[in-house]
């Protein structure tokens, strides 16, 4: 696990989600599963097998995944407690990205995609979601990979983006390095950060 070399206000500790970290998770989840029974399943199903499973279903699924030894994504913490979650995994992970208009494939370059984000109450809006990025920039990077892609939200002027937040604002990205490729949607661009070569 490594301590955020950003942190300023607290130190922030993250590190890949392994089998032996899954009772973290459910703790930061908590028994509505992030989301409404998400689990962290909502890009990785479609739609009827996601209701189907809405709860206990995906939860067990999600725990199916992690117990295989894959590692979807990182946990943050802070002084030993679970704050946060970032979704990271190849693109061909994440079926219900092929079938989305607006996030549909940029071009054929192999792809990492960050989906979404879970950050504690008392930890939001004190920029974890930045220093998770930039971890994630590190975690693809060690592993050979060349782009990371996210698919946040960039609200209108006035609108809440409460209920879109889990997939990040456009301005988190922004800050840890990220850039637009396109937009396909008024408020949903599709950014990147180019690793190696190409930025760092």
């Amino acid at each position: 696990m490594r301590r955020s070399p950003s942190a300023s206000r607290f130190s922030l500790e993250i590190g890949p989600l392994t089998a032996e970290r899954w009772g973290d998770l459910e703790d930061l989840f908590g028994s509505r599963g992030a989301c409404g029974g998400c689990w962290c399943m909502w890009w990785r199903l479609r739609r009827s097998e996601f209701e189907s499973k809405k709860g206990a279903g995906n939860r067990r699924a999600f725990k199916r995944i992690v117990s295989t030894g894959q590692c979807p994504g990182l946990l943050g913490y802070v002084g030993g407690r679970p704050v946060a979650w970032l979704a990271l995994a190849p693109r061909e992970c994440y079926s219900a990205l092929g079938r989305s208009r607006i996030l549909k494939p940029v071009d054929d370059q192999p792809v990492w995609s960050v989906t979404c984000f879970f950050v504690a109450k008392d930890y939001r809006r004190k920029g974890v979601t930045v220093r998770m990025l930039k971890e994630a920039v590190r975690y693809v990077r060690e592993r050979g990979g060349t782009v990371l892609e996210g698919y946040p939200i960039e609200p209108r002027q006035g609108d809440s983006p409460d209920v879109f937040m889990y997939v990040g604002l456009a301005s988190a990205f922004t800050r840890a390095g990220f850039k637009e490729v396109t937009r396909r949607s008024p408020t949903r661009p599709i950014m990147r950060r180019y690793i190696g070569r190409r930025g760092r």
